[in-house]
């Protein structure tokens, strides 16, 4: 019961606060909606109270608030994109995790 947006966000957000203390990120992606929303969108969001440029209410604000609270304990934040699926070893191992952790969650839901 959620969208791949959400997912993607929540991935970052653990992926930071599992950082034990202060220390320069650089964050690999193949999801140019997180990296887009955390590099350049966020500050303008922020700016006109969570409203996007149209005034309409930023979709999945809680997550990109919990993201904007873990980038500020680090000093610097980097992202790069990198395209999914083109034979990225860490990309591909964090789908088949992925792929793998959902096959275990239906199989044990029924």
């Amino acid at each position: 019961m959620t969208t791949n947006n959400r997912m993607e966000l929540t991935a970052v957000i653990e992926e930071l606060r599992a950082l034990k203390k202060p220390t320069p990120v650089t964050i690999y992606t193949d999801s140019k909606y997180v990296m887009e929303g955390a590099s350049n969108w966020l500050i303008g969001w922020k700016s006109r109270g969570w409203k996007t440029a149209s005034r309409e209410p930023v979709k999945n604000e809680d997550l990109w608030r919990a993201l904007d609270d873990e980038m500020k304990k680090h000093p610097v934040v980097g992202w790069e994109w990198v395209r999914g699926h083109s034979g990225h070893s860490e990309n591909e191992r964090a789908d088949q995790l992925a792929r793998s952790a959902i096959f275990n969650l239906r199989k044990s839901v029924g």
